[in-house]
């Protein structure tokens, strides 16, 4: 084993440690909450290398990223079957590349997004590129700030209903980041509240992203279904390497 294998197979040790200690202090199962390792800025070699260690769910933040990753890392471990989720802000002239890559998208914000990714997939199974409609997950606003991206929670049972008629689309549930400089526990009971109040029109929406590196234990707290983890797996950020 590589020591880049060997740090990748301690810090998965201990996020999964962490994850086992938020769910046993919450009264829940474990298998409750996924695990979506954020690759954004690393090599898919590290990918490749947390695929040998058993994840096989992976997220980007950007497409021009995204889309020669997922290609490098299917020649890099061509037996492998993971999922790949779009989790950045996302514009609508990349919905047609997306939708080709992503088996989900977390950061549905706008109603005009949502039309542009329901087009995208549309096309994209006719084409052949898609097996099935794309599992979309409506972004939160916990504390309306447009510039963070997100919708704020008044509007998101009108966008939730959006992606529901989309014809190309499934809604999968609701994603959202803690705002900075804010009290995790605070933000993600918020967060669960509307979630819960969206959840009576659509009982299938039944994922909660929400808990990062940071403020995972908080958000498996208040009900998160899956953490996103980047930093406490693949340390900082660093460019990738081509």
């Amino acid at each position: 084993m590589s020591d880049r294998a060997r740090e990748l197979a301690g810090a998965l040790a201990a996020v999964r440690g962490r994850i086992a200690v938020a769910c046993s202090a919450a009264g829940r199962d474990p298998s409750e909450v996924r695990l979506l390792t954020v690759t954004k800025t690393f090599p898919a070699a590290d990918v490749a290398l947390l695929t040998d260690l058993g994840l096989d769910g992976f997220a980007e933040a950007r497409d021009q990223e995204a889309a020669p990753k997922v290609a490098e890392l299917a020649a890099l471990r061509p037996d492998s079957r993971p999922r790949w989720e779009m989790v950045g802000r996302l514009q609508r002239n990349k919905a047609g590349s997306v939708a080709r890559w992503a088996h989900a998208v977390q950061s549905a914000d706008s109603p005009r997004l949502v039309d542009a990714l329901d087009r995208a997939a549309r096309t994209a199974m006719t084409a052949g590129e898609r097996a099935g409609p794309l599992p979309v997950l409506v972004q939160a606003s916990i504390d309306g700030d447009p510039g963070r991206g997100g919708c704020p929670l008044a509007a998101l049972p009108a966008l939730a209903d959006r992606v529901d008629g989309g014809d190309a689309l499934h809604l999968a549930g609701v994603m959202a980041v803690a705002p900075l400089g804010t009290d995790p526990d605070e933000a993600f009971a918020t967060l669960s509240a509307a979630t819960e109040r969206l959840r009576r029109d659509h009982p299938g929406a039944t994922e909660l992203s929400a808990g990062m590196s940071e403020d995972l234990e908080a958000a498996i707290r208040h009900g998160s279904t899956c953490v996103r983890v980047g930093t406490a797996l693949l340390g900082g950020r660093r460019l990738i390497s081509r």
